[in-house]
């Protein structure tokens, strides 16, 4: 029996093994926080070296163009002028359009593979998602070039005739190109690329909101939209626009299938089904054939769309922390 009971009792621990554990215990803690903080460091000292190491380069056109390099739209390099701004134009319509069409739809997905869908479709949708995320960029494009935008013409014609007479709708559904390479097109291609990624994220923070928020919404007599709305929005509003970020910076530095679909036209138009350029898309279609200032032009477009992706980064942060607040001092 005293053996038994013996070999039953727990090791004693001295004060020597709790320091030793103690002791160790710190000093891991201490290496895992200073790898942390490491790693951290990195990442703001490659992003600090990549800015200023193209700013190096696009220095001679900064100097030589001043101002002018994104406040006019004049982009001539044989002229030796090099005017950002319909670039930049190009650029923000092509990524605005893509958010207003994958947004909306993303969500949706997301909302039904969390809430409605039966677990075996689940896979199968999540699955075909992943599979379009891997999707190569250069394959959007032929397929824009191929397939959607001959279709799109039609539409866009149809479209034209109908809001063609009002004023401001009349300006931005004008008169279609005639082979479809348009902001509209490169709008769409962007937003099926994008929509993926604002999904995947959207859907995982769906994920975290508490079920026993859902379940007493429920309780409480709410449908299942009256729970989404008062459960796992506002509990995911951050995701969400986090996801939606996401999905702008890849919008916004996409290249291949842009430059397939958007026509190559530099200017500044509203009309959506016209032909324009964006500032990736053409960095790729002009670097092969530049040299001296407009090489160092295009790197410049590279270090506008590094600094507008960083402000757009910024606004959206700013934009959260103010939701949250709101809602905080709501629920208080």
């Amino acid at each position: 029996m005293t053996d038994t009971a013996t070999r039953r009792r727990p090791p004693r621990v001295t004060d020597r093994t709790a320091f030793t554990f103690r002791g160790g215990g710190v000093r891991a803690d201490r290496l895992f926080q200073a790898i942390c903080v490491a790693a951290g460091l990195m990442v703001l000292a490659i992003l600090a070296l990549i800015l200023i190491s193209t700013a190096n380069q696009a220095w001679p056109a900064f100097r030589d163009e001043g101002l002018s390099f994104i406040g006019t739209d004049d982009w001539a390099p044989n002229n030796g002028k090099f005017g950002a701004l319909a670039l930049i134009y190009g650029t923000v319509v092509v990524s605005i359009i893509a958010l207003v069409l994958a947004v909306p739809v993303s969500i949706g997905i997301a909302l039904f593979l969390t809430e409605v869908a039966h677990p075996r479709l689940r896979v199968w949708v999540v699955t075909v998602i992943d599979l379009l995320a891997a999707t190569p960029s250069v394959v959007f494009g032929l397929w824009g070039i191929i397939v959607v935008a001959p279709k799109l013409v039609p539409v866009y014609q149809w479209i034209h005739d109908v809001f063609g007479g009002i004023p401001i709708l009349g300006s931005l559904f004008g008169q279609p190109v005639s082979n479809g390479y348009t902001y509209m097109t490169a709008g769409i291609i962007v937003a099926i690329m994008i929509m993926p990624i604002i999904t995947s994220i959207t859907r995982e923070v769906y994920g975290t909101v508490p079920s026993l928020d859902k379940q007493a919404a429920y309780a409480l007599g709410a449908t299942r939209w009256e729970m989404i709305k008062g459960a796992v929005f506002p509990h995911s509003f951050g995701g969400m626009v986090g996801a939606a970020m996401l999905g702008l910076g890849r919008a916004m530095g996409e290249t291949i299938a842009i430059a397939l679909v958007i026509g190559a036209a530099v200017q500044i138009t509203p009309n959506l089904y016209a032909s324009g350029e964006a500032m990736p898309s053409i960095i790729v279609r002009q670097w092969g054939e530049s040299s001296g200032v407009h090489t160092s032009a295009l790197v410049g477009l590279g270090v506008v769309l590094f600094a507008i992706t960083v402000l757009v980064n910024y606004v959206a942060r700013f934009v959260v922390r103010r939701a949250e607040q709101r809602m905080r001092g709501a629920t208080a």
